[in-house]
């Protein structure tokens, strides 16, 4: 179960079918996304796209030489513009590829704008998600809920990218959701119905073990969001923002031109794709590495190029030195400002207190770690925010709870009244009356070494006490031992046997924490695949956002929508 793959292989295949020749590539917003982050411009070069343009684009010259390979999203806007454009064809002949479900009626009307006989084939292509990692997709939607229901909008869209994802790893699974979310059961009914509805495209390989879809909601752990993040990955997205795989640089000081937006893929960057789950730490001694390597290769200055095989030799290691110094000063770059950002809000403090709320269960020592950093100035106003958020979440109902002499530190601190009114929205959104499941599990504070920075080497333990609570909840599943009382079957089935093929997708979107958790059951499971998604990838920014954005739209009725139905699939 791999969703890079997936993605790529549908590319790999549009561009197959249309045959030898030069081609542009036609796709809408969303597409564009969903093939940039397994695709490199180079990458599609190769396999002679020259091309790449919007359908929405206006100002598009008609060049009568090339095929036009269009993927696109399931929208009437985009179906509108395909019709415009096969009013008045630009290009010689048109492979349209949809990313999940079209109806036979735009098929039709499709088919009655096409008067000049372009289009070669319509096909559905179910690559309706962004594949993050091999393990880990997004839907890339926030703002998912009303107070505790769907915004009435997003529940088809979520529908229709989960269904893409099962489609494209060809699994027909049985599904568990979360009792206490009904936002997760209607989510669970939707994608049902998308199933039995078009059960002949769901007509697999029956396996030995039915696959298993388990649809959780992120409001029964709304601590994971909230803490700092330690390795690469998950830090970078934490403290700089990952967006479809790339990173704004803009802000940084002193930043060159060239390294004002740059990207990190795991597909495309080899040292990326080794560090990706390294700590901070192991990070710093394999940059060093790096650097050391890149200077022995570096060509010299005084190199002499006396002969035609000096020459040869000089032009085939340039464009793989040129690749080379590309990803030093990239990561260089980008670790450099990670420890800036580390240094300036003094993270490793911030993120010790963090663990300690999480994961451990001494009010008196959380209360007074607490107030300390809300005493010192150089903590950031977020960073400020969210230790009383977890705080609040963790120590919400004790006896002692020092919840508003916390609020009362953050208005002395100079805390915007926004910022501090999103506590309240959090301990509504997560706390412990919304809760299906126990998110602490007390940790026997002697068993917790600390263990700090040591020149370059680890951040362990001290800095990743705290497991999400995923880990526990895939740990009980995969040993068979996950309650149906607290996630039942949708149906009358359920599963007799331990589950192998896993898909869990989070309402209100995942983390890179849990795609860690994700990796590494993968990686010490033998026999065991699983696959995470959300509705988007959070750091703690964009949670608050989505926390706010719930909080504040309330409790609202809601439509339910099913898609419809289709030409030739894959």
């Amino acid at each position: 179960m791999n969703v890079t793959l997936a993605v790529k292989q549908y590319i790999s295949k549009m561009i197959e079918n249309s045959g030898p020749g030069m081609k542009v590539l036609l796709m809408d917003k969303e597409t564009t996304s969903i093939v940039s982050v397994v695709y490199t411009q180079s990458e599609i070069l190769q396999k002679e796209v020259y091309l790449f343009e919007r359908i929405d684009s206006q100002n598009r010259d008609a060049m009568k030489h090339l095929k036009a390979i269009c993927f696109h999203h399931c929208l009437l806007e985009n179906v509108e513009n395909l019709i415009q454009e096969l009013r008045r064809p630009k290009y010689s002949v048109y492979f349209i590829y949809f990313s999940n479900v079209i109806s036979k009626s735009e098929v039709k009307t499709l088919a009655e704008a096409d008067e000049q006989e372009v289009v070669a084939e319509v096909q559905e292509f179910y690559g309706d998600f962004i594949a993050v990692n091999p393990h880990l997709f997004s839907l890339n939607l926030t703002g998912v809920a009303r107070g505790r229901s769907w915004e009435p909008t997003l529940l088809p869209r979520c529908t229709q990218g989960l269904t893409s994802v099962l489609l494209a790893l060809k699994k027909c699974p049985m599904v568990r959701y979360q009792l206490s979310s009904q936002m997760a059961k209607r989510l669970g009914e939707s994608v049902k119905q998308i199933i039995t509805k078009e059960y002949e495209l769901f007509d697999f390989r029956k396996t030995e073990v039915p696959p298993l879809l388990l649809i959780l909601d992120r409001s029964d752990d709304a601590l994971t969001p909230l803490l700092n993040q330690w390795t690469y990955q998950a830090m970078v997205h934490e403290l700089l923002g990952l967006n479809n795989n790339r990173i704004d640089l803009s802000r940084v000081p002193g930043i060159s031109k060239d390294l004002r937006e740059v990207v990190l893929s795991a597909e495309n960057d080899e040292f990326y794709a080794n560090n990706l789950y390294l700590n901070f730490g192991e990070i710093g001694t394999n940059i060093k590495n790096l650097m050391e390597d890149f200077q022995k290769k570096k060509p010299k200055a005084q190199q002499k190029l006396e002969s035609i095989s000096d020459m040869k030799a000089f032009v085939d290691n340039y464009p793989q030195f040129k690749k080379m110094s590309g990803t030093v000063s990239k990561h260089v770059t980008v670790v450099g400002e990670l420890s800036r950002l580390v240094s300036d809000r003094q993270l490793m403090e911030v993120s010790e207190v963090e663990q300690e709320l999480a994961s451990q269960n001494d009010h008196s020592s959380a209360n007074q770690n607490v107030r300390r950093l809300l005493q010192n100035p150089k903590v950031s106003e977020l960073d400020a925010v969210r230790l009383v958020m977890l705080y609040a979440l963790r120590y919400e109902k004790h006896s002692s709870s020092n919840l508003p002499g916390l609020m009362e530190d953050l208005n002395r601190k100079g805390v915007s009244e926004r910022h501090r009114k999103m506590v309240q929205s959090m301990v509504e959104y997560g706390g412990k009356r919304v809760r299906g499941s126990d998110l602490v599990t007390p940790t026997d504070a002697v068993a917790i070494t600390k263990q700090f920075f040591k020149g370059l080497k680890g951040v362990e333990n001290v800095y990743t006490q705290h497991q999400p609570l995923l880990q526990e909840t895939l740990d009980q599943l995969i040993k068979g031992r996950l309650k149906d009382s607290q996630f039942p079957y949708l149906g009358p089935s359920t599963l007799r046997d331990r589950p192998q093929d896993i898909i869990v997708f989070i309402i209100g979107g995942a983390t890179y924490e849990e795609a860690l958790t994700v990796y590494n059951l993968n990686r010490t499971t033998p026999g065991v695949r699983i696959v995470l998604g959300g509705t988007t990838i959070h750091n703690t920014k964009s949670f608050l956002e989505e926390v706010t954005s719930a909080a504040s739209s309330g409790h609202s009725g809601e439509r339910s929508h099913v898609v419809g139905r289709h030409p030739s699939r894959r």
